[in-house]
């Protein structure tokens, strides 16, 4: 207790917590307080949210995932756990829906009909015994990033975490410096709580991969789990890359929506109308706008505007042509699913997404621009 005015300390608070105690009215008030003014560290926070429920417990070994803060199009979770699982690794994927303008992976999960991502602990549990990956829910926390995911990942008793921090103009944080910090911060707490804990920073302007939208970016992921890849990584890169063009990756993801009750994506919604736009000039493309191509799809129906609105897993684009690409006007270079009578009040944003200029004024960047590894004790 304070000395000056006899109120516990956040310390001992998250203490109470930890030992199933029970708070007062006074009490959660001092730590809401804490958390608004700043007072409570963000590593403090994670902590006693992970220690507010069950955590998860397995052998040591067993548990590795990613987590990643956020992109257009971005679905790198959706092959790479079932491809880890296919190499012997037991994959838990606690995931959130949307945030801001960027896709949830439950959100895309949820398009397969019939597939459940609420279950008991029990269920969990069996599954990971059985195939290895799985994925399910938890509460969509914005003003407490760094919190909520380092409390989620926390309570799935993980042995590694690797983060995906994007940043950039389609990215929840718009510059390398204060992805930076965040990365930190994430990597910082992680390490804290025990768990082996590293950061990728990437870039996130352009979408990830030629699909955006819930149904859509599920087939595409499962096309690249079935596609031959030229790789020359080493070890568990190179294995990775194996699981993928073996097919022993899709068949974990097929065993995984089977065990979430459904038996594959064959019946999944697609929308009423599709509607292809056409390169307007000669040239290269220089940019593709993944923020405003997704407040567009938000618009038509494929995003929440409000927490516990009903999204519509049919709306979807087709990226049909790629970054540097040359191309020719009238050649078609997007195919937009949507359920809307017709796409003009939306033509002119759709288009300014795209930029076709000079071959030579286009550049070649990396996505992954820098790595946070673990802090140095948990080697």
């Amino acid at each position: 207790m304070s000395s000056k005015d006899n109120t516990i300390s956040i310390p001992e608070l998250i203490k109470l917590k930890r030992d199933s105690g029970q708070l007062s009215r006074a009490e959660i008030s001092t730590f809401v307080q804490g958390v608004t003014s700043g007072a409570i560290q963000k590593s403090q926070i994670g902590k006693k949210m992970m220690n507010s429920g069950e955590t998860f417990k397995w052998p040591k070994e067993w548990l590795v995932v990613d987590n990643s803060t956020g992109g257009v199009g971005d679905k790198v979770s959706l092959p790479l756990a079932p491809a880890l699982a296919a190499c012997g690794c037991k994959v838990s994927m606690i995931s959130g829906r949307e945030l801001a303008h960027t896709g949830g992976t439950l959100d895309k999960l949820e398009s397969i009909p019939g597939f459940k991502v609420n279950q008991s602990v029990e269920w969990v549990k069996q599954i990971l015994e059985d195939v290895g990956c799985y994925a399910t829910s938890t509460v969509d926390s914005l003003p407490l990033i760094i919190s909520s995911i380092i409390s989620k990942k926390g309570a799935e008793g993980l042995s590694a975490l690797v983060l995906d921090v994007k940043f950039g103009r389609a990215a929840l944080y718009k510059d390398l410096n204060s992805a930076r910090r965040l990365a930190q911060s994430l990597v910082t707490a992680g390490n804290k709580l025990g768990v082996k804990t590293g950061a990728v920073l990437s870039r996130m302007d352009a979408p990830i991969g030629q699909s955006l939208g819930n149904v859509v970016e599920v087939c595409e992921a499962l096309e690249y789990a079935t596609t031959e890849l030229n790789c020359t990584l080493e070890s568990g890169e190179t294995e990775i890359a194996v699981k993928l063009e073996n097919g022993e990756a899709l068949n974990k993801f097929e065993a995984m929506l089977v065990a979430q009750g459904t038996d594959y994506f064959e019946h999944m919604k697609r929308a009423a109308h599709q509607t292809e736009l056409e390169v307007l000039d000669d040239g290269a493309v220089l940019d593709i706008d993944g923020l405003a191509l997704t407040e567009v799809l938000h618009k038509l129906g494929a995003g929440h505007t409000k927490s516990g609105e009903e999204i519509d897993p049919s709306v979807e684009a087709e990226i049909l042509i790629e970054m540097g690409q040359q191309v020719q006007k009238g050649q078609s270079w997007i195919r937009i699913h949507h359920n809307c009578p017709n796409l003009n009040p939306h033509y002119s944003d759709l288009q300014k997404a795209l930029v076709i200029g000079s071959h030579d004024k286009y550049e070649t960047v990396s996505r992954v621009a820098e790595f946070i590894p673990p802090d140095n004790h948990m080697s």
